[in-house]
This record gives C-alpha cells, structure tokens and sequence, in this order.
C-alpha cells in the first residue's frame, strides 16, 4: 500500500515488476513463435525432402507431389474416423500415398523422363487435377478432421515455464527422427549408395546391373511416402480438404531451392529457415511497423511484407549462391 491511498486500496505493480512482467511476455511470445516456426518447417521439409528426392535423383519436376501430401491427409482422417486409432491413421496415410506414388510412377511418370521439363509439368498439372476430383468423389466435397488422440493432447512446460502444446512437440520431434532415418538411409545403406550414384550418373548406373526403373520406383514411392506422412501430420492441426496440397507444394520449391536441389541437408536447412522466416514475420512485422506507423496501415504493411519475405530470402540466397546453400556449383 502506497502513501496516500485509502485502507485496502492498492496500486498497480511498481514499474519495474510491469517491466519485468512485460519482458517475460515477450520472451514466452517470441520462444513460442519459433517453436511454431520449427514445427512448420520441420512439416516442411518432410514435403521438401521427398521432392528434392525426386528432381535430384530423376530429373522430373513433379506437380503432383501436393497431391499425395493431400492424400496422406484424408487417409489418415478416415482411417482415425473409422477406428479411433491416430498411431494407425499415420500408418495407413504413409503406406497409401507411398502406393499411390508407385503406381503414378509405373503409370505416367515412368514416360517422361526423356521428355522435356514442360511436357512434364503439363502432365504432373494433369495429375492434380485428377487426384482433386477423384479425392472429391471418394472422400466428398466437405472438410474432414483428424482428432488429437488423448496422449498428445493438452500442453508440456518447457525450460521457463512455458506452456506449449504437446502434440506440436511431438510434431518437431517426429520430423527430425524421420529426417535422421532419411539421412541413414541415403548415407548409410545400400539402397542409399544406389540412389546416390543413379542421381550422379543414371547410365553408368544401369551398365553395371542395376535396375533402374525399379531404383526409380522406390525413390517416387519413398517421397510419396515423407509427403503423405507430412500431411496426416498436419491435419490434426487444420482441415483437411481438396486442394490442400498445392500451397504447401509452392513452399516445398522455395525449400528445394534455398537448400539446393537434390540435397537432404538443403532440404532441411531450407524447410526451417523458410518456417521461421514466415511464421516470426507474420507475427512481428506488422508490430514492428506500428512503432512509427498508423495501427491499420502498420498491419496492411506488415502482413503483405510478412508474405514476401521468404521470396526476399529466396532472391537473396541465389544471388550469393546461384546453386542453393548446399547445392553443387555450377
């Protein structure tokens, strides 16, 4: 109680407690916006890794990878819907798109390889369109949605005493194990050392006995895979619904080329400074203008300033390095 006040009448907290409460909420803001930023680029580069996969390995810019990310989504929301089991709906969602993948690769994209970049964009676009309206039929018009099961819902603490959502922790930390299994399996194995050499030289690979088109097969299949994983990961956090693939699939490009095409390391690289950049842009820019800016106009500014920069940060990283941040030089 401060002189002058009546009995039982007290004041706000001295200045430098609001201070100190001020700057607290501010670390706890900005602590969770970058986990957000993790989160969002680890999501990311799941889709990107098995697109650089692709174009490293095969040469085929694939349109269609969106596709099996959306894919990935509705299988698990009704797999999950059907049963109850979320561990199932994830299993079932990376075997189905990784099926589908295969069976796109035997069908269509097995002709295009030889073909020319735009014959092969013309038809991927083809192939969205076809997923589109054949998801439509199959699953309805109307946005589905994948339940956060019990055991990963609520919030953890964190150093500090943050609270943050479990489920979104888990999401971090699947997509870094799975980035390391990728690593492993490209680094370390058999199967990694073919992928590699197919990607340096597809023909000296085949001369000395292996088969390629089977090679081809398993790289669509395992990016297929990573991109439909990705999605039934993220559809516990927003709807799923038809065309949700493609904006995601705009982001995966970004990725693959700040990173370096054909590069996992890239990807990853790529995929969280991509996730950082547009989740603590979206949240501080528009803030950061109404320092010396109107309110309203500060908004405006900031969120269409806030949308460019991962582009900014694109032009800027091909202007040092024209090949991506881990991409072979020219």
């Amino acid at each position: 109680m401060q002189a002058g006040a009546g009995p039982g009448v007290f004041r706000g907290p001295p200045r430098l407690q609001r201070d100190r409460t001020a700057r607290h909420m501010s670390a706890i803001l900005i602590v969770e916006q970058i986990l957000n930023g993790l989160q969002f680029g680890v999501m990311l580069f799941l889709m990107a890794a098995g697109l650089t996969l692709i174009f490293g390995v095969m040469g085929l810019i694939n349109l269609a990878h969106g596709s099996l990310y959306m894919i990935g989504a509705f299988v698990a929301a009704a797999v999950a819907g059907a049963t109850g089991s979320f561990l199932l709906a994830m299993i079932c969602a990376l075997v189905a798109a990784a099926v589908a993948g295969a069976i796109v690769e035997i069908v269509v994209i097995r002709r295009l390889y030889a073909a020319e970049h735009l014959d092969q964009v013309l038809a991927t676009f083809a192939l969205i369109l076809i997923f589109s309206e054949g998801t439509r039929w199959v699953f309805g018009s109307f946005p589905m949605y994948l339940e956060i099961p019990d055991y990963l819902s609520g919030a953890v603490t964190l150093p500090g005493g943050i609270q943050y959502p479990l489920y979104r922790v888990m999401l971090i930390g699947a997509g870094l194990a799975v980035g390391l299994g990728l690593w492993a399996l490209i680094e370390h194995t058999r199967i990694g050392i073919r992928i590699r050499a197919g990607e340096n030289d597809r023909e000296m690979v085949a001369a000395l006995g292996v088969d390629i088109s089977r090679l081809y097969t398993l790289v669509f299949a395992l990016g297929a895979a990573l991109a439909g994983l990705s999605g039934a990961m993220v559809g516990a956090i927003q709807s799923v619904q038809v065309g949700m693939g493609e904006p995601v699939l705009i982001l995966a490009f970004v990725v693959i080329v700040i990173g370096g095409i054909g590069s996992i390391r890239g990807a990853l690289v790529g995929a969280l400074l991509v996730g950082l950049t547009d989740t603590l842009g979206g949240v501080f820019l528009p803030e950061l203008f109404k320092l010396f800016m109107a309110p309203a106009a500060a908004t405006s500014v900031g969120s269409a300033l806030a949308s460019m920069s991962i582009y900014i940060v694109m032009s800027l990283v091909l202007i040092w390095r024209p090949t991506g941040l881990f991409g072979g030089r020219a």
